[in-house]
């Protein structure tokens, strides 16, 4: 048995990550009110945007509506929990039943999809073909001078995997554009930016695409590689784009930031940059951990000795409570966390993306949350670094911290 809450949560990042394949509702709660009988759901693209069709059979008639994708989670869980008593909604990896009891409780019932993959791909293909936000074949100059794109839009053979990162990368900041400022300028702080080419193309789709007024600083503590992407942002004219020199932790140079993005930062690097998101009081933050050693060094459970015997799997398992601790920590903190694949584990097994957006939170939920880690944190006898660093706002957020 799930709660309402999970399983809406569920179909929330389904359809943000665009892995629902169609859905069918059946079963009335009620024979009146002129509820159609039966809705299916299937994704269409229109205008190069993903939407969600709802066909509503009634009386021996079809209707359709069409529902953008920020919007259709929320309407279909509405849809489904006002009307009906099941649901089958098929995912790229699994068929999910839903089944209402009579007092409203959702049963939720999982397995391995029904459907194999090249089938999936091949029945959504003729309604929703890919569309990436740069696209091969138009030259964007950032591209082009970081040598990913000959000056006729081709792209190098050698090139195709960052292309595609790129363009992963671009898909989840567009999902987040309804959550950052419109009516003024748009603070962006890029920790351990590299070679910046993700923040090139944050500046290029946001700024030249479309067309908002953003000033983005990217940091890193290489001196030779922010000269060189200082060049190439002078070479660009992108004017609202600087790089510097420094330390995710000593940073002080900022107040405020709408957009922390940090990529691939070293172990409690990632969580130094979480920290300042949070005292920043960012709405969007998008963060690529790298490698993960502090848990590593303290984790301890008798029952699972087993598992943290073994170098290999004890190292597997901090990195994935490192990241569930980050996200919980944040979902105490008032945010709405997402844990995504980035890219494809066979280019690089660094590949987990946490997405936050800034959603707010009731004394009651920052509470049971920040209990659920407690016994979490407890079980593993760890002390986090993310924890430390935010013990005054965890305890203003969930009233007690212990």
């Amino acid at each position: 048995m799930e709660s309402n809450e999970q399983w809406r949560r569920d179909l929330e990042d389904w359809v943000a990550e665009g892995r629902i394949g169609g859905a069918t509702f059946s079963q009335l709660r009620r024979k009146d009110g002129g509820i159609p009988a039966m809705t299916v759901i299937r994704p269409v693209e229109l205008k190069g945007a993903l939407h969600y069709q709802f066909q509503y059979y009634a009386d021996n008639k079809v209707t359709h509506e069409n529902v953008p994708q920020a919007e259709a989670a929320g309407r279909m869980a509405d849809w489904l929990e006002a009307h009906y008593r099941q649901a089958l909604i098929r995912t790229d990896d699994a068929d999910v039943q839903v089944l209402f009891s009579k007092k409203g409780k959702p049963a939720v019932l999982r397995k391995p999809s029904s459907r194999p993959q090249e089938k999936k791909e091949a029945a959504f293909s003729h309604d929703r073909q890919k569309q990436r936000v740069v696209q091969e074949g138009e030259a964007a100059p950032f591209l082009v001078e970081l040598g990913i794109m000959t000056k006729d839009g081709r792209v190098a053979a050698k090139k195709q995997d960052k292309f595609r990162q790129i363009n992963r990368f671009l898909e989840m900041v567009e999902d987040v554009l309804p959550h950052l400022p419109a009516d003024r300028e748009i603070t962006i702080v890029d920790f351990g930016c590299g070679k910046s080419y993700l923040t090139f193309a944050l500046y290029h789709l946001l700024a030249v695409k479309r067309g908002r007024r953003i000033s983005v600083v990217g940091l890193d503590l290489k001196a030779d590689v922010i000269a060189f992407c200082s060049k190439l942002a002078e070479k660009l004219g992108y004017d609202r784009l600087r790089f510097q020199v420094g330390d995710i932790a000593d940073y002080k140079e900022q107040s405020q930031a709408d957009m922390v993005v940090t990529l691939h930062a070293c172990d409690t690097a990632t969580d130094a940059a979480l920290a300042k998101a949070v005292e920043w009081g960012a709405s969007v933050v998008l963060s690529v951990p790298c490698c993960q050693h502090e848990l590593f060094r303290q984790v301890a459970n008798e029952t699972m000795k087993p598992l943290l015997s073994h170098g290999l799997l004890k190292e597997r398992f901090s990195a994935l409570a490192t990241d569930a601790i980050r996200a919980q920590l944040l979902e105490v903190l008032g945010y709405r966390t997402q844990l995504l694949e980035f890219i494809d584990p066979e280019h690089t097994p660094k590949n987990m993306l946490i997405r936050a957006v800034k959603s707010g939170a009731s004394r009651a939920d920052a509470a049971a949350k920040w209990q659920e880690y407690v016994s979490f944190r407890n079980m593993l006898q760890v002390s986090p670094y993310l924890e430390r660093a935010l013990e005054d706002k965890l305890r203003l957020a969930a009233g007690d911290v212990n």
